[in-house]
């Protein structure tokens, strides 16, 4: 992997429940890390899927490994959140981590 290639700077979302005034919750996103990170779109052809249900990812992001990301967190990137469909950790290494995301609507 080459770093260089690691230049877009994304913000790291993950989402919490704030109590409203009538006793229940509000949900919200709650900025976490920056970090740098590599993007790319993925083709059609790249689309995975499995015999019960078809997984639709947009994006393929790498970024150095972090043990706190989870499935249901977003990136932002300049104007374009990417929720996070898919989390790969190469061979278990621990050096790497990317992520299968779709850009929300």
């Amino acid at each position: 992997m080459n770093i260089g290639s690691m230049n877009k700077r994304v913000l790291i979302q993950y989402p919490t429940k704030i109590g409203d005034d009538m006793g229940g919750f509000i949900d919200t996103w709650t900025d976490g890390d920056t970090v740098f990170c590599s993007i790319w779109p993925i083709s059609a052809t790249e689309q995975i899927q499995s015999s019960a249900s078809t997984m639709i990812a947009s994006h393929r992001i790498r970024m150095r490994y972090r043990s706190d990301i989870k499935a249901n967190w977003r990136l932002k990137y300049h104007h374009s959140y990417y929720n996070v469909v898919s989390i790969i950790n190469h061979n278990m290494a621990n050096r790497m981590l990317e992520l299968l995301v779709k850009e929300a609507a």
